[in-house]
């Protein structure tokens, strides 16, 4: 970020802490300096909460202040959210991140190489993934390494793409009214929702993936347009197969054991629906992942519980999911169905966003967002080759950033 960034975006916010904090400390603070340095305690916070209430209105949440530790990261997330600034756009963009399948060799290199800000996240969640893969993603993607398809590289590389993109728009001053991930997508939207810090979502996501890199291969999934209560009888009749995802009111997956596949294909052949198998090494979100849950559970088990601090549109629930994420959620996910089409119409009936942003290294969930009558859905990479052209288009397009800036202007 330039250096002048803090006084472009937030300027007025952080004076006026500024002022604020040095009445409660009695001396003088520097913004770039962790308040808890200054023996900020918890009555002085509370204080400081009822004061920005009262001067701005409903901007930001008591946690906020530990979450944002110094003025100017303060100041900027107050500053994004006051749509009372001059400029301000009401955009509400709404973030959903993009499971497992969107990857590719050499995934958003051009944006690596280009974008100062993406560089910097991408290689911050590399260095934290590091001691589990023991490698960088980074040289992974760079390399245009084809072991960018393997379960245990793939779901963490995803996971730090989609990571690096979020918080690069939110760095621009886009954050999100909501947040939604489907699959292995949901790690992204809860680290960006607050409800796992960083290093924890690293190492769930890498042992993740490591787990079911060696579970026997054999297992297959098979998208259908059909609805799941059209083809319920026949998955029943099947214990090795289960829905997968429900992306959409006719865009079902299913996922098991290929015998089992093959037969429900041939039955729905004989109804005139078409079927297409996916090409993948495991049967996510199935019955054969069981052999996983009581290992990752043990690992999930040591991460701390969060309560996200964004809106967090589960994929498990199908829901608004306001309780903490146990361990029990990470490791119900592994064998749940991908409840997107239920999650993705809540969020867009409950949150109201004008735009949904499309987080991940290429588009595939835009175009069941538009069966649902839904706002502009914006890819963040719409091209292979995307590069800070695209991420400034996107910014812009959300109201923010400096063209928006001399736009609003103009």
């Amino acid at each position: 970020m330039p250096a002048q960034e803090p006084d472009r975006l937030g300027g007025a916010h952080r004076e006026w802490l500024l002022e604020r904090l040095g009445h409660y400390l009695g001396r003088p603070v520097d913004d770039s300096v962790p308040l808890s340095e200054y023996g900020l305690d918890s009555v002085a916070a509370l204080s400081l909460y009822g004061d920005i209430e009262e001067e701005f209105g409903p901007l930001i949440d008591l946690d906020d202040i530990r979450a944002y530790p110094t003025v100017r990261e303060l100041a900027r997330h107050m500053a994004v959210r006051d749509v009372r600034r001059p400029g301000a756009h009401r955009a509400r963009a709404a973030f959903v991140f993009t499971g497992q399948g969107c990857q590719y060799p050499g995934m958003t290199s051009a944006l690596y190489l280009d974008s100062a800000a993406y560089r910097g996240h991408l290689d911050e969640m590399a260095e934290a993934l590091h001691p589990y893969l023991g490698l960088s993603v980074v040289d992974l993607i760079l390399s245009e390494d084809p072991r960018i398809h393997l379960t245990a590289f793939t779901q963490p590389a995803l996971f730090a793409v989609e990571y690096a993109l979020a918080r690069t728009l939110e760095t621009s001053g886009v954050v999100p009214v909501a947040v939604l991930g489907h699959g292995i997508g949901e790690f992204a939207a809860a680290t960006v929702a607050g409800a796992l810090n960083p290093a924890d979502a690293a190492k769930l996501i890498a042992m993740r993936g490591a787990f079911m890199q060696y579970l026997p291969s054999g297992g297959g999934m098979m998208a259908a347009c059909v609805s799941p209560y059209e083809i319920a009888e026949l998955v029943v009749a099947e214990p090795g197969v289960g829905i997968s995802a429900v992306n959409a009111a006719r865009a079902t997956v299913l996922s098991g054991e290929v015998a089992g596949l093959e037969r429900i294909e041939a039955e729905l052949a004989t109804r005139g629906i078409k079927c297409r198998h996916l090409p993948v090494g495991h049967a996510f979100n199935s019955p054969l992942m069981e052999p996983v849950v009581p290992k990752f559970e043990a690992v999930a088990r040591r991460i701390p519980a969060g309560t996200p601090r964004v809106p967090f549109y589960s994929t498990v629930l199908g829901r608004l999911a306001t309780e903490p994420l146990y361990a029990s959620y990470w490791t119900e996910q592994l064998t749940s169905p991908i409840r997107f089409a239920d999650a993705a119409r809540g969020m867009l009936g409950q949150q109201t966003p004008t735009h949904v942003v499309e987080i991940g290294p290429r588009p595939v969930l835009g175009p069941y967002l538009r069966r649902m009558g839904g706002p502009a859905c914006i890819p963040m990479c719409p091209r292979p080759d995307s590069d800070a052209v695209d991420l400034a288009g996107v910014i812009s397009a959300l109201g923010a950033g400096p063209l928006a800036a001399e736009l609003a202007g103009a």
